[in-house]
């Protein structure tokens, strides 16, 4: 595992007890990316490791919140929730899928006991569902993908952008490739065209534009040979 991880000590932010954390070593060759910016990695899979987790009292997240300043009231809320019960996960340096799955689904817990923005839920729940993609498990992978549209979308009707770095024009156009992906393309066009159809994100926003322009091609070409082949 050496040539694609290492194992750091880091302090927990809710119990201050050392943990030892898996990081993935940044160079890595992508082979290629979904419409969803789902990336398939050559030999490696570092979306196993995306959420860290303390192996003494079982708070989980990614990174950014294992890392960053946590609201005291957040970090009370959890430490009562932990004084009760005993959540730790063991300790694996190499990641099988279980684990993974384990460990955002603890992150997700942590993230909606503590009320995180809807669009950080939604960014777990789309990355959970990749991991269910890469095992093949179509079903859980689609529940996943529509929690996390359901998420992005009360999102960009109640929360104020850029989230994480993230803008809205970037939550609209997760949604419409997630529809695109789970087959619904009415609702995919709707989020695509709202995209295309505004000047300003064209002239502001090319790159994500042009995304939801091409997307927008392929569900057009994909539901036209539906058509074709359902009327033969």
């Amino acid at each position: 595992m050496g040539k694609f991880t290492f194992v750091v000590e880091k302090t927990c932010p809710i119990c201050g007890e050392s943990t030892r954390i898996v990081k993935t070593r940044s160079k890595l060759l992508m082979d290629h990316m979904d419409e969803d910016f789902c990336m398939h990695y050559k030999e490696f899979n570092p979306y196993f490791y995306k959420i860290w987790f303390c192996e003494h009292c079982g708070f989980a997240a990614d990174e950014k919140t294992f890392l960053g300043t946590m609201p005291s009231m957040h970090k009370r809320k959890i430490q009562e929730f932990l004084s009760k019960r005993q959540m730790s996960m063991k300790f694996v340096e190499e990641r099988k899928v279980p684990d993974a799955v384990a460990s955002f689904k603890l992150a997700i817990f942590y993230a909606e006991l503590v009320g995180q923005p809807l669009a950080k839920r939604a960014g777990l729940y789309l990355e959970l569902g990749w991991i269910y993609r890469f095992s093949g498990e179509t079903e859980k992978e689609q529940e996943m993908l529509g929690r996390a549209a359901g998420l992005y979308d009360q999102s960009l009707m109640t929360e104020r952008y850029p989230i994480n770095g993230m803008s809205d024009t970037m939550a609209m156009y997760l949604i419409g490739a997630i529809y695109f992906r789970l087959g619904d393309f009415e609702k995919a066009t709707q989020y695509l065209s709202r995209i295309i159809g505004d000047q300003e994100i064209r002239n502001n926003e090319f790159k994500i534009y042009k995304r939801a322009r091409d997307l927008w091609q392929t569900l057009r070409e994909t539901r036209d040979s539906q058509t074709e082949a359902s009327e033969k």
